[in-house]
């Protein structure tokens, strides 16, 4: 996979959400079949997985991970380990098809140099959601969050710096990459609940790839 492939593949074009957030609209639709390809290996070592949360409740979302740490929720709290605890084995290692799209979304939103440890993947399936939440199990808030959505379209909600703060409510189809940082690093964020649809690739889901730099 070369790097032309996603910077310039036609109908891309770039959506400020607001200073230090932006949606590269089709930025990874070029390479889909990669990743799909790659994710479902990813899936046969570490199967998707609802997690629960702290206060007991068993998530929507199915997750898994990849790369040299995976984030995990069980009752004892949110926080990234290197090991699958449904396993016992390390997370499968981040593809490099992987590696290179966040990367170069993450330059191309104006952050460079980003070297994710951590890939978070969601599987969203009509019906679930993500309520809103910052990312903050991170050490380094100087580095970005970069979101890449397959399948089905999603609403995004992208608010403020507070939970009460109204957020924006903005729709991710497939390949776009929601890339944010800066200022905008801590914004509470979240997905509606999925509506109910049939993509030609993944068919009635939605799979979220979400990079971070945890360490």
């Amino acid at each position: 996979m070369t790097l032309e492939l996603f910077t310039e593949a036609s109908g891309q074009w770039q959506e400020t959400l607001c200073p230090g957030a932006v949606v590269l609209r089709g930025f990874a639709t070029p390479a889909a079949g990669g990743l799909l390809a790659a994710l479902g290996e990813i899936a046969r070592q570490a199967p998707f997985r609802h997690m629960i949360t702290p206060g007991g409740f068993c998530m929507s979302v199915a997750m898994t991970n990849c790369g040299p740490l995976g984030w995990i929720t069980d009752r004892t709290g949110y926080r990234y380990d290197s090991i699958d605890p449904d396993s016992g084995k390390p997370w499968p290692t981040l593809p490099e098809l992987f590696l290179q799209l966040a990367q170069t979304a993450a330059a191309k939103a104006g952050f460079n140099h980003f070297e994710p440890d951590a890939c978070l993947i969601n599987r969203y399936r009509p019906g679930a959601r993500l309520s809103l939440h910052q990312d903050k199990d991170e050490r380094d808030f100087t580095q970005p969050i970069i979101s890449v959505s397959l399948g089905l379209p999603a609403v995004f909600l992208f608010g403020g710096s507070r939970r009460d703060d109204k957020p924006a409510r903005v729709l991710l189809t497939h390949g776009d990459v929601a890339a944010w940082g800066g200022a905008a690093r801590l914004r509470y964020h979240g997905i509606l609940p999925l509506k109910a649809g049939h993509h030609p690739l993944l068919g009635e889901q939605r799979i979220n790839l979400t990079f971070r730099k945890a360490t």
